[in-house]
């Protein structure tokens, strides 16, 4: 309950810095879908949507992906509410491209975050060209992450998941990446046969942050950055580390980041990418039509920028630093504070 409690807390928060008309909310289940069979999934999530769906609508409540929750699950959730209410609306996003969803939606949250970290590093005049990069996870958003960093000039060089991390000095490059999305989006394998078929260094129930590079996106769960992980960062050279996944730093570990003036991107500004399309992709239901990938990720670039600006206008301090962590909160609260007051809910 405390995970979904944080979530929904945050989640109101950044969605509304999208700028888009969404509110907030979260809910989940205890089913552990690791070592489950397709079928197994598909009962589950089909039992589970029987229940759900007399408490979600298109203007009611739409629920989205999230921790165990892809394109797989959303079908089989989907296809459930459709089945029950005989009517096709935009209820689930993260839909399948060929019945309802959004071109880039898988990718939106990972590419949205490099986004944003690239626009925190232009304040000061650098790029993820020729920058040596840190992402954890290898689920969608750090395979996308890491798309984006290599079409970016950067070299990603770790990933992991709940078992340990591997460690490639010569940079994943795109064919190795491609090893990976297949490894885990259609096997369900575990990321140390990637060590295990290119000769690398895997690293056993940890996490990859002790490693040296110039840039760190954790991208995989919650409080994966602690205070001594944040200390190696630092000593390490590291200059800006964006949250890919949820609140993946520690409270400790952002206050080592903002006292040392690292450029630091806070999950509910700088994830905001995978629920921006979200909202893209109801939008493109409600009109019943499709974008195409060049004018969703167009829409995405512009979104993010718009939140870059935002945490600019409430997080920059004099002297010139910008904190981050002041500018999303800030900025998200004032807008959720001012539209209920205008609604008389306060």
């Amino acid at each position: 309950m405390g995970i979904l409690k944080f979530l929904a807390f945050e989640q109101v928060f950044k969605n509304s810095l999208t700028t888009l008309p969404l509110g907030g909310g979260k809910g989940g289940s205890d089913f552990d879908p690791k070592g489950k069979s397709d079928n197994e999934v598909m009962r589950f999530c089909q039992s589970f949507m029987t229940e759900l769906y007399r408490h979600i609508g298109h203007n009611t409540d739409i629920p989205a992906g999230d921790i165990g929750v892809g394109g797989r699950e959303i079908g089989y959730l989907f296809g459930q509410y459709k089945r029950i209410k005989n009517e096709f609306t935009g209820t689930i996003t993260g839909k399948g491209i060929n019945w309802g969803g959004s071109n880039i939606r898988p990718e939106a949250t990972g590419y949205g975050n490099v986004y944003f970290a690239e626009e925190m590093l232009n304040t000061i005049h650098e790029s993820f060209k020729g920058k040596t990069v840190l992402i954890s996870g290898s689920g969608n958003v750090a395979q996308y992450s890491a798309e984006k960093v290599i079409e970016l000039g950067g070299k990603v060089v770790t990933m992991s998941d709940s078992n340990g991390y591997i460690y490639d000095p010569d940079g994943i490059d795109q064919k190795k990446l491609e090893f990976i999305m297949q490894l885990k989006n259609l096997r369900r394998g575990r990321i140390k046969e990637y060590a295990e078929l290119y000769k690398v260094k895997y690293v056993e129930d940890k996490t990859p942050w002790n490693e040296k590079a110039d840039i760190a996106l954790p991208s995989a769960t919650q409080n994966e950055i602690d205070k001594d992980d944040a200390l190696v960062l630092v000593k390490n050279g590291c200059i800006c580390v964006s949250e890919g996944a949820n609140m993946p730093c520690t409270p400790k570990a952002i206050e080592i980041f903002i006292e040392n003036k690292i450029l630091y991107g806070p999950g509910k500004a700088a994830n905001a990418g995978g629920v921006a399309v979200s909202g893209l992709e109801m939008s493109q239901d409600s009109m019943r039509m499709n974008w195409t990938r060049a004018e969703v990720d167009d829409r995405l670039k512009i979104i993010m920028k718009d939140i870059h600006r935002t945490c600019l206008k409430y997080g920059t301090k004099p002297g010139g630093f910008v904190n981050y962590m002041d500018g999303a909160n800030i900025g998200g609260f004032v807008k959720v504070a001012d539209t209920m007051i205008d609604q008389g809910a306060v």
